[in-house]
């Protein structure tokens, strides 16, 4: 599926960065064009975005815990079973992890609707217009597509310890892997 620029609110900022054409694209078969971008060992773009409700979610508000930043597309078989596996895990940890869930154009209101009624999550879904995802990807005019699903994996500290492409995050040693960087045991409150 391609996006383009005018499907998003922040035109402005693409048309500034000279990206005309964004594509996310679902189960990308060559996984490591991504990952060599080097996505983590740097500090996580900040962001508040809203949620249906309209109520804001802003990044900072997680500082001094994990958090999941996951990039889900709502009509993707792999986003649900993905948003089912993090809800098991932060159930599992407890107070350790937070999962914030995020979702950029064409995906509206309805279709996250639908997909939280579908799933039965608990995480929040948030709106991005492409701003936040283009800077946690690092799109260009030269790689202007990112994966999805995608979790970014933010340290308490505020950095991206971790990301996993939609082709890593199908393989059974994410969650082993998840687990294992967020601390393993959960907490005993």
């Amino acid at each position: 599926m391609h996006l383009t620029a005018k499907s998003f609110l922040g035109l402005a900022v693409f048309a500034a960065a000279g990206i005309s054409q964004t594509k996310i694209v679902t189960n990308q078969p060559n996984p490591l064009e991504i990952s060599q971008r080097g996505l983590a060992g740097r500090r996580a773009p900040s962001f508040a975005l809203p949620d249906m409700a309209m109520k804001q979610y802003d990044i900072l508000d997680y500082r001094g815990r994990w958090l999941m930043v996951e990039y889900i597309k709502t009509d993707s078989e792999p986003a649900i079973k993905l948003v089912k596996a993090l809800e098991s895990l932060k159930a599992r940890l407890g107070a350790k992890l937070a999962v914030l869930a995020v979702v950029v154009p064409p995906d509206n209101t309805a279709t996250v609707g639908r997909f939280a009624a579908a799933t039965k999550t608990t995480t929040p879904i948030l709106f991005d217009s492409g701003q936040t995802a283009m800077w946690y990807f690092k799109a260009t005019p030269q790689k202007p597509s990112f994966d999805s699903p995608h979790v970014f994996a933010i340290s308490p500290q505020g950095l991206i310890a971790h990301d996993w492409n939609s082709v890593q995050i199908e393989d059974k040693a994410f969650a082993v892997e998840l687990e294992a960087l967020v601390g393993g045991a959960p907490d005993k409150k």
